[in-house]
C-alpha cells in the first residue's frame, strides 16, 4: 500500500513564538486563545478537511515577554475534552510534561480524554522546555537533562502499565449471576523504580484504540532516543531539506536499533503554509507577514527562552553574542548550542542574532496551490516526514490550503478521501498495543 501523507492542525490562536504581529489582525478575535468555540471551529474545520490531529502546546511558565498566546490560554486536556464532543474522527493530542506531574494523575486523565473521544487522544510527551518552570512547582531548579529524560522514559513506562490495569474482558456485568467484575482481570503495577513508586491499578479501562498514541518532540541526544523507545508520533524542528532528511533518517534508525517497527513512528514536521492564487501573490504575502512579525524586542525575549527566559536586553546588541551556554544546560540547550555555535562561527552580535529569530520560521511551502503541493510532493518522497504539523494565522489562510492544496495532494493520492477509522490509531496506521496483562490475545490486538 502506497505511503501517503499525515496532517495535523496546530492552532495558536492571537500567536505563538515569533508571530509578534498575529493578535494584531482584525480577522483574529483577542481572546481567540481562551475562547473554547475557536478551538471547536478550528477541530470541525480540520475534520471536514480529513486532517489526522488537532494539536495543542503548553508550558507551564511565563513572564510579560512571552508570546501572546503563552500569557492567556486553557489548559489542553480540558480543552480536547471540550473538542471531543464536538468531533467524531479527529484525533486530539495535547501536551503534559514528565517532569511536572505525577503518572496515576496524568495517565487517569489521558485516559479519560481517550473514552471521552471514543480512541482519538494522544500524548505529547515533553520534559518542560522553560526552566522557570520548576519555581511554580516548589523546586529552587529545573532537572538537568539526564534526570528529566529518565524520568520522561520512567513515566511513559508506567503510564502505558496503568492503561492496562484491566483486561478487554475484564467487567462481564453479569445480572443473572450478580458480577460485574471479574476479579481476576484486574491487575496491579507495583512499580518500584528509579523515579516514581506506583502500585495501581487504574481506576479507568481501555479505550477502543487501546491506549493513547505517545507524541514526543525533541532534537537532542536524549530527546531522540527516547523517541526512538517510546514514541509513536514526533513533532519534528523541520529547517532546510537536507536538515529534515537527516533527523528522518536518524530516528528511523534509531527506532530500529531498538527492535521497533520504524513504521510504527510517523514524523511530523512544522509548516506554516503560505497559500494564494499565484506564485507571485503568497511570496508577497510572505514578506508582509516577515514585516507584521519582525518586532525586535519580541525577537530578543524569544532568543532568551532558550536560555532560560534570560534578559539579554542587558547586553550591548552590537557587541559579540555573550557568553551564556551555561544557562541553556537545564533548558533548551540543542537549540541554544546552534545558536552559539553560528554566532561564534560568523562572527555575529547579539543583534545580529536576535534579527536571524525569524529567518528560522520562515516556510518552505510558499506559493500557488499547485506549486505547494508540488512542494510538499517533493519533501515527502525525498523521506523528510510522514506527515505536517500545520499552523495558519487565521481561518482564510487555513480555508486557502483546504480548497487549493488538499484537493490537489488527494487527486495525486498523496492524501486519503475519507477517514480509514474512529479512532488516533487506525489513521495513523499504527497498531493497537497488546495488553500486557491479557491471557489470551483478543480482537483488539489483531
Amino acid at each position: 500500500m502506497p505511503r501517503t501523507i499525515h496532517l495535523a492542525l496546530h492552532p495558536y490562536g492571537v500567536g505563538g513564538p515569533g508571530q509578534h504581529g498575529l493578535w494584531k489582525d482584525p480577522s483574529v478575535a483577542k481572546n481567540a486563545s481562551i475562547d473554547i468555540n475557536y478551538y471547536i471551529k478550528q477541530a470541525q474545520a480540520a475534520e471536514h478537511a480529513l486532517f489526522d490531529a488537532l494539536f495543542i502546546v503548553d508550558s507551564q511558565f511565563i513572564n510579560s515577554t512571552y508570546p501572546a498566546h503563552y500569557l492567556n490560554r486553557l489548559e489542553p486536556l480540558t480543552l480536547l475534552s471540550a473538542v471531543a464532543t464536538h468531533t467524531r474522527h479527529i484525533g486530539l493530542v495535547g501536551t503534559a510534561s514528565s517532569t511536572y506531574n505525577s503518572p496515576f494523575n496524568l495517565a487517569r486523565r489521558f485516559a479519560s480524554l481517550d473514552h471521552i473521544s471514543g480512541g482519538r487522544a494522544g500524548w505529547n510527551v515533553v520534559t518542560s522546555f522553560d526552566t522557570g518552570t520548576s519555581r511554580n512547582y516548589g523546586l529552587d531548579e529545573h532537572l538537568d537533562y539526564t534526570t528529566r529524560y529518565g524520568r520522561a522514559l520512567e513515566f511513559v513506562q508506567v503510564a502505558r502499565g496503568l492503561w492496562d490495569s484491566y483486561e478487554d474482558d475484564a467487567f462481564p456485568a453479569d445480572v443473572e449471576r450478580g458480577v460485574f467484575l471479574d476479579p481476576a482481570k484486574l491487575h496491579e503495577l507495583n512499580h518500584d523504580g528509579e523515579h516514581f513508586k506506583i502500585a495501581g491499578p487504574l481506576n479507568l479501562s481501555r479505550s477502543p484504540q487501546g491506549q493513547p498514541v505517545i507524541f514526543q518532540a525533541g532534537v537532542s541526544e536524549e530527546g531522540r532516543d527516547l523517541a526512538a523507545q517510546v514514541a509513536e508520533g514526533i513533532y519534528a524542528p523541520g529547517g532546510s531539506l537536507q536538515q529534515a532528511q537527516d533527523y528522518y533518517a536518524d530516528i528511523k534508525k534509531r527506532t530500529a536499533s531498538y527492535g521497533r517497527d520504524p513504521e510504527h513512528i510517523k514524523i511530523f514536521i512544522h509548516g506554516g503554509p503560505v497559500v494564494a492564487a499565484t506564485d507571485e501573490a503568497a511570496q508577497r504575502r510572505e514578506r508582509e507577514i516577515f514585516e507584521e512579525d519582525n518586532d525586535f524586542k519580541g525577537n530578543l525575549a524569544l532568543l532568551g527562552r532558550s536560555f532560560g527566559a534570560y534578559d539579554f536586553s542587558a547586553h550591548d546588541l552590537d557587541a559579540p553574542f555573550p557568553d551564556v551556554a551555561h544557562l541553556a544546560e537545564k533548558g533548551g540547550r540543542t537549540g541554544a548550542a546552534k545558536l552559539i555555535e553560528r554566532a561564534k562561527a560568523e562572527k555575529l552580535t547579539l543583534r545580529q542574532v536576535a534579527e536571524s529569530v525569524s529567518e528560522f520560521r520562515r516556510s518552505p511551502f510558499v506559493g500557488a496551490p499547485t506549486t505547494v503541493a508540488d512542494t510538499i510532493e517533493k519533501w515527502f518522497d525525498a523521506g523528510t516526514f510522514d506527515g505536517i504539523n500545520l499552523a495558519f494565522r487565521n481561518n482564510a489562510d487555513l480555508e486557502l490550503f483546504v480548497d487549493g492544496v488538499v484537493p490537489i495532494l488527494q487527486k495525486r493520492g498523496l492524501f486519503r478521501t475519507e477517514y480509514a477509522a474512529d479512532t488516533l490509531r487506525g489513521n495513523l496506521g499504527l497498531p493497537v498495543p497488546a495488553n500486557r496483562n491479557t491471557r489470551e490475545p483478543s480482537l483488539a490486538d489483531h
